[in-house]
């Protein structure tokens, strides 16, 4: 069992540095367009090597299903090149860093903001209706199992797709996580 400075010490160091990953990976994401691996792998290394020293198996097991987790669930975007691999790998590394559960709140965050940047930029640009087409073309393969005929009219491997910065997202989820849980704290103390 761990001292109470050991605990608070350890979970600040953590959530320090999975705040400065996504911070990091959300700057680079906003000037680049891609998030790279040699950010990306390591930090996942890095989160399990850390939560490992801080809280042994218990820190392996958590920082594992983390990364698991945020890889599994946006697989299926990547295969569909609806999300880009940077990206992908990003999220398995937050989630070694954050564990299971911190990570389901930090995505959902994410996907939230994803989608409210989404809005603006089509918004920007006057491709709502144009947008708002491809959404109904979507439902219906999905209500019916796919139109023929359709599948090969809209695609996410469309060069002119609007492009977005998701690290910027999960960054930004991140920080709103990390502010929400400190306030929540200090109203609590």
């Amino acid at each position: 069992m761990h001292s109470a400075a050991w605990n608070f010490t350890w979970t600040l160091l953590l959530a320090s540095l999975a705040l400065l990953l996504a911070m990091w990976a959300g700057w680079l994401d906003w000037r680049a367009r891609r998030i790279p691996n040699w950010l990306t792998v390591p930090a996942l290394g890095a989160g399990l090597a850390a939560n490992t020293l801080a809280w042994g198996w218990p820190g392996t097991k958590a920082a594992l299903e983390g990364a698991a987790l945020g890889l599994a669930l946006l697989l299926p975007f990547v295969l569909l090149r609806g999300l880009g691999a940077g990206d992908w790998k990003l999220m398995g590394a937050l989630g070694a860093w954050l564990g299971p559960s911190r990570l389901i709140v930090v995505l959902l965050g994410t996907v939230f903001i994803s989608g409210a940047m989404a809005t603006v930029q089509m918004i920007r640009h006057g491709r709502v209706k144009e947008t708002l087409c491809h959404v109904g073309v979507l439902l219906v393969i999905l209500t019916t199992f796919g139109v023929r005929g359709q599948r090969e009219n809209l695609t996410l491997d469309n060069p002119g797709l609007m492009k977005l910065p998701f690290g910027v997202a999960a960054a930004a989820s991140t920080m709103l996580f990390f502010g929400a849980l400190s306030a929540v704290r200090i109203l609590h103390s």
